[in-house]
């Protein structure tokens, strides 16, 4: 009786496992144009969003132009402070936009490099290399933003900033102008 227990188990129990095995987390993904990426990431690259790239600033009570920009009345910019947000604003949105279409590029070149089976080390680190310095200067380009943004409000507006976006009072800095 126990030998007939012990053969049940060892048929039935790798069905049952096998019956239970979950599709991947990566499934349905292989029809996206570019694998790495979905088709909002894509989106959200070529029109130069910050993605929380800028969070360590932002909830740090540096200010994003953007979201500055959004609640100009609130903030009671002045007209020159709102003309400086807008620069800033501009200036930001074009690079992230540059360097998100470069970035879309690259990811494409290393899916097209894989779906081709034609990628060797060198290229991978090649292609890799490349993303990453482009995703560094994109991130570098949404914080400095928020560093520059610090110097166009006074502590009082940065403050009621942090209290239109419900940020609490958190983070490591004191308001103050830098």
């Amino acid at each position: 009786m126990r030998t007939i227990k012990l053969v049940a188990a060892f048929i039935v129990l790798p069905i049952i496992t096998f019956s239970q095995t979950k599709p991947s987390q990566y499934a349905g993904q292989e029809q996206r144009a570019i694998k790495a990426l979905s088709a909002q990431d894509i989106q959200m690259y070529l029109e130069g969003h910050g993605m929380g790239l800028a969070k360590a600033a932002e909830l740090n009570h540096y200010p994003g132009p953007r979201h500055v920009l959004d609640s100009a009345t609130e903030l009671k910019l002045s007209h020159e402070q709102f003309t400086k947000t807008q620069q800033l604003y501009d200036k930001m949105h074009n690079a992230a936009v540059r360097l998100g279409e470069l970035i879309v590029q690259k990811e494409k070149q290393l899916d097209s490099l894989y779906a081709t089976q034609k990628i060797s080390e060198p290229q991978l680190r090649a292609v890799v290399g490349e993303i990453a310095r482009l995703q560094g200067e994109l991130r570098i380009v949404h914080l400095n933003a928020h560093l520059e943004m610090k110097k166009i409000l006074t502590p009082v507006q940065t403050a009621k900033y942090d209290d239109l976006r419900r940020y609490g009072k958190g983070g490591t800095q004191q308001h103050g102008k830098h």
